[in-house]
């Protein structure tokens, strides 16, 4: 599949071409301050709502001289007001620069001098302030564009959205047709995205992504749907309700907003992590997408949930998990249960899994996981309680969707089939390669690192191992990442990180360690409100979190997954020794990325003290 079977030349087109076929239909809802003065409601905008504030923030920032392929940069969660944004960037002409809301100051400084951006968005007072603090150092930056807070100051440096969306409307006043001459003007090779990789290693790299990435993505996307509906299934379609809070900054969630563009199906905004679950309730989506940790924590909360329940409904719930693993594993097989199974499951469905389909609202068709790798185990508990997690793979330079499991073809450990129009191969030392229309076209400033892994007939080195197995691929481990023991055998971690955290409700991260050492040993990251939930059932509920890290009774549950874990592991893979860290691994702290991943070279260089110990013969304790 190529670009030129798409009518759109661009986002902005396949933008005012939804508005004009969709028109009334709600396009999105948001949270809003509920008018009572409690809690809050859901607001909508239709397609031509949101088409309006679109117009108004493009011919806004066109009256502040952003012309084509101008940057300008978005700090803030997801919220609605990002995309607005992002949709008037692109329309406009310019090219949206992403930035986390968590990064600090000076990298804000770092990605908008670097991506040369002349105007930002900032979500809040907070943004607004990392932004003044280092405004010498992003002389190129000649406005910043606050979504809420005390805009203004000593100068008009900073502008509420209000005012910008005021200017655009008097410009549309004046020349009627200003945006659409705009919008017809974007064209394919034009740059519409940089996004700068949070990178588990190094400085972070700008990823150079044209308006011909995006428009490949949502078609590849489209496509499958097409493709899924003649076997009698579907991915997602414009009936389809969709519950976005993945950052917008990731290009995970760039794709899936792009997506929407393409197929018309309705989106609630809500980047709130602690929102997720009340807001699946009241929002009732149809499909969301989200990375594994998500996963893994309200898998930790039903077992905590369960084993809270008394011995007996804990019994009960290990059986109903184990009738749920074995019609899992079937139905990857294509097999639906049948006999004595088919009873068991029904009796664990009434008592466990539809209990669990409640929470998240009654009518999810499926997940989508991406970002980092999800335990197969995770992955079959879920599927054995009647709720599909679609694996997928993808990376920045990718534009996100490369891979996917399809409904009704799901092959846990593995990421699923190539996205059409997407060529896969294996090099010889087992890199997976990529070619197709959503690779990028390098890295901004960087022609050195960009050539390093883009060959001159358009193979993209992803730096991930991996294997094809009946046309799906399995990602066994980053290239860098391997493990070579100094006995000479290779450990893959990120795997057994993975295992682990299906065995063990009451972790969030194990670090494997080994590389040119003797054997495997691990740091563990508890779960907060897993061993808070565990401390408060088993007197000690008084202890904070780093004390419970201390208490012989919990290394005694970690120990039991441990044992667990290296039961089904070849004995060089083995965790031999483990510690348990006085704290649980952060963005803040630059121990994980934004998107989720751990940064496995800092985190062994904070813990320098404690891995050395392990082999040593003696675990020091913080």
């Amino acid at each position: 599949m190529d670009n030129s079977a798409s009518p759109f030349p661009s986002i902005a087109a396949m933008f005012t071409s939804r508005v004009a076929e969709s028109g009334d239909a709600v396009a999105f809802s948001h949270p809003v301050p509920d008018p009572s003065g409690e809690g809050e409601v859901w607001a909508t905008l239709s397609w031509a709502q949101t088409l309006d504030r679109v117009r108004r923030v493009a011919l806004g920032l066109h009256s502040l001289g952003v012309t084509s392929q101008a940057r300008c940069a978005i700090a803030s969660s997801t919220r609605i007001e990002w995309i607005l944004a992002d949709l008037g960037v692109l329309c406009a002409g310019g090219a949206t620069t992403t930035i986390y809301p968590s990064c600090t100051a000076p990298d804000c400084a770092y990605i908008v001098s670097d991506s040369g951006t002349m105007i930002a968005f900032a979500e809040d007072d907070e943004q607004v302030a990392k932004l003044r603090r280092q405004r010498a150092q992003m002389p190129g930056l000649s406005r910043v564009v606050a979504f809420e807070g005390e805009a203004g100051g000593d100068d008009d440096w900073v502008i509420p959205l209000a005012e910008l969306e005021e200017r655009g409307a008097r410009l549309a006043a004046e020349r009627p047709g200003l945006f659409d001459e705009l919008v017809a003007s974007v064209r394919p090779e034009h740059l519409a995205t940089l996004i700068y990789t949070s990178g588990t290693t190094g400085r972070p790299k700008g990823v150079r992504l044209d308006h011909a990435n995006w428009v490949y993505e949502a078609e590849a996307l489209h496509a499958l749907d097409q493709e899924l509906r003649e076997r009698g299934h579907a991915l997602i379609t414009g009936d389809d309700v969709q519950y976005l809070w993945l950052p917008l900054a990731h290009v995970f969630g760039k794709v899936i907003q792009v997506s929407q563009l393409r197929i018309g199906f309705r989106t609630a905004v809500d980047g709130r992590m602690d929102r997720i679950l009340d807001n699946l309730a009241v929002v009732r989506p149809t499909f969301m997408a989200a990375a594994p940790r998500i996963f893994e924590k309200v898998f930790n909360r039903v077992v905590m949930q369960a084993k809270e329940g008394g011995a007996a409904r804990y019994r009960i719930f290990r059986w109903a998990v184990g009738v749920g693993d074995r019609v899992a594993r079937g139905r990857e097989e294509g097999r639906e249960p049948a006999g004595v199974l088919a009873v068991q499951y029904r009796i664990a469905d009434r008592l466990v899994f539809s209990k669990l389909r409640a929470r998240f609202g009654g009518r999810l068709r499926f997940f989508v996981s991406g970002s980092a790798p999800l335990a197969p185990e995770i992955g079959r508990f879920f599927y054995g309680a009647g709720i599909t997690i679609l694996e997928g793979y993808g990376l920045t330079e990718s534009s996100g969707a490369t891979f996917v499991n399809r409904p009704g073809q799901v092959r846990f450990g593995t990421v699923g089939l190539p996205v059409p129009g997407t060529e896969v191969r294996i090099a010889e030392d087992g890199e997976v390669m990529l070619r197709g229309g959503g690779v990028m076209r390098g890295y901004h400033n960087l022609s050195g690192a960009t050539q390093a892994v883009l060959t001159e007939d358009g193979w993209f080195a992803t730096g991930d191992i991996g294997v094809l197995e009946d046309g799906r691929l399995r990602i066994t481990d980053r290239k860098k990442e391997l493990i070579k023991t100094s006995g000479g055998k290779y450990v893959a971690p990120q795997g057994i990180e993975g295992r682990f955290k299906a065995l063990c409700p009451y972790a969030s991260n194990l670090v494997v360690h080994g590389d040119r050492r003797p054997y495997c040993v691990a740091l563990v990251a508890l779960d907060p409100e897993a061993i808070g939930s565990w401390a408060a059932d088993n007197g000690r509920g008084g202890l904070d979190y780093a004390a419970l890290t201390r208490e012989a009774a919990v290394r005694e549950l970690v120990q039991e997954a441990i044992d667990a874990l290296n039961r089904d592991l070849p004995r060089h893979e083995t965790v031999k020794r483990f510690t348990i860290l006085p704290s649980d691994l952060s963005v803040e702290e630059g121990e994980i990325t934004p998107s989720l991943k751990m940064r496995r070279r800092a985190i062994e260089e904070k813990y320098r003290d404690l891995l050395d110990a392990m082999y040593e013969g003696t675990v020091q304790s913080l």
